[in-house]
């Protein structure tokens, strides 16, 4: 994968195109709801990780997927799909290192959009 850390975390023509399609305004609450709710979807693919929840772990992965590459977070979009496609680890210390990378692209990406949509 390399080093993300030198790229965007959010993909301007993607984010653009969306503002285009949506209006600026309600970019802005899109976005501004993301990034209120992220923490819960994060938390959520954590306690279904505790719980050894399959499907709910999928869910979670799948919802933070589908969010990130609406906006145009493509690593973070990439790093859910992984974790949605690959489901469950049998030892449960083995999806740890993967939800911390998603977490941390989370952050990252939240604040850019934030930075994107109110300057």
């Amino acid at each position: 994968m390399g080093d993300e850390m030198g790229t965007p975390a959010i993909d301007l023509s993607t984010y653009n195109e969306l503002k285009d399609t949506a209006g600026a305004e309600f970019v802005v609450e899109l976005v501004d709801t993301f990034v209120e709710e992220a923490p819960g979807m994060l938390s959520e693919l954590r306690s279904a990780r505790t719980a050894s929840d399959a499907d709910r772990f999928r869910r979670a992965a799948h919802s933070i997927k589908s969010n990130a590459n609406t906006f145009g977070a493509l690593a973070l979009g990439a790093l859910a799909r992984e974790l949605e496609l690959k489901g469950l680890a049998a030892e449960p210390a083995g999806d740890d290192p993967a939800i911390d990378a998603l977490a941390a692209e989370l952050a990252r990406a939240g604040a850019e959009l934030k930075g994107l949509c109110h300057g």
